[in-house]
């Protein structure tokens, strides 16, 4: 595969793209364009992209930039897949200096352990800290998933 660009730029976001990829994700089935929309206006993204500007990839961040930072949406497009181009984007935003200082980094995922835990990521140290407030739908999408 030809080198691929990793940029922050927002402007070169591709919106249906990534819409696409995620509304087919287990983690956001079906989720509408427009909430896909609110998500990158809310978060630090970063996309992937061929020589020809094709975007391949894309990942995003959301953080106060000083103490937490949770990385969702990391996604890249099969043809890219199996070249390490995940590892890389979560890299970018661990060796970034904008999250030097970030105390936790979290994440979840259902599938990918073994890839977070060669960044650093480990299972949860006190679980019993941790809760959360799921949307009654969201639940059930969590509560389907295998």
């Amino acid at each position: 595969m030809p080198d691929i660009e990793l940029s922050d730029d927002p402007s070169r976001l591709d919106l249906a793209r990534i819409h696409g990829w995620l509304a087919s994700s287990y983690w956001t089935p079906g989720v509408a364009r427009a909430q896909v929309e609110r998500q990158i206006a809310g978060s630090h993204c970063l996309g992937a992209y061929l020589p020809d500007g094709t975007q391949v990839g894309f990942a995003r961040v959301i953080s106060d930039r000083a103490s937490f930072a949770w990385l969702a949406d990391v996604w890249v497009d099969a043809p890219a897949r199996g070249q390490g181009l995940g590892r890389r984007m979560v890299s970018w935003f661990l060796d970034n200096p904008d999250y030097g200082d970030i105390r936790r980094f979290m994440l979840a995922t259902r599938d990918a352990h073994g890839v977070y835990a060669r960044l650093g990521f480990d299972p949860l140290m006190r679980p019993d800290r941790l809760m959360e407030r799921l949307s009654g739908p969201f639940a059930a999408v969590l509560q389907t998933d295998s």
